[in-house]
């Protein structure tokens, strides 16, 4: 469904599970990232049509995930650390094609954040699926259903903007390039991506 190139490595979801704090640190800053993207979008493209109706719902919904996993923090007697650098975002940034018109520009932005959504909805799975924590568990697989559904509204927004074949063969070369990512990335457990 997700169509990601290479899949991540099984080992991930042990060692997530051995770093609590860290992973669910991690986890709370991607949210709150994912919820100013969004806003950014709104904030640039609000001539777009739909965009501002769209990105609402993910908006509320991704703050509102910041908040749940601040939540399992504090169950845990856990404390929120410090944002850390996302090696994995950073490198995708650098394939984002800079220059062309503004909708070229927002397809870009989009297929971006697709294919964040889609990592991350990987990700949740596994740690559906592996993590050894009955209530993380169901959160996560929770999350992960929620994840596949923006994966496909960007994806789908950007197809309505540049034509299906023409945004797909770009999708394409997003996936492999960010298949060169995984591959090279150190694989750790206190980092969601």
């Amino acid at each position: 469904m997700l169509g990601l190139k290479l899949p991540t490595d099984p080992r991930w979801a042990d060692l997530a599970g051995k770093s609590i704090e860290e992973i669910l640190t991690d986890h709370a800053y991607c949210e709150q990232k994912a919820t100013s993207t969004s806003i950014s979008l709104i904030q640039t493209y609000p001539d777009f049509a739909g965009m501002v109706d769209s990105l609402i719902p993910i908006v509320t919904e991704e703050w509102g995930h910041f908040k749940m996993v601040v939540d399992h923090l504090k169950k845990r007697g856990l404390k929120l650390g410090r944002q850390r650098k996302d090696e994995y975002v950073n490198q995708l940034n650098k394939f984002v094609r800079t220059g062309g018109s503004r909708t070229d520009s927002l397809i870009e932005k989009l297929l971006f954040s697709a294919l964040i959504e889609a990592r991350s909805c990987e990700r949740f799975r596994l740690l559906s699926k592996g993590i050894d924590d009955p209530e993380l568990q169901s959160f996560y697989k929770n999350l992960m259903v929620s994840e596949a559904g923006h994966y496909r509204l960007f994806l789908d927004m950007a197809c309505e903007l540049g034509g299906k074949d023409k945004v797909l063969n770009r999708w394409d070369e997003w996936l492999v390039y960010e298949a060169g990512i995984m591959k090279d990335i150190a694989l750790r457990g206190d980092r969601m991506h």
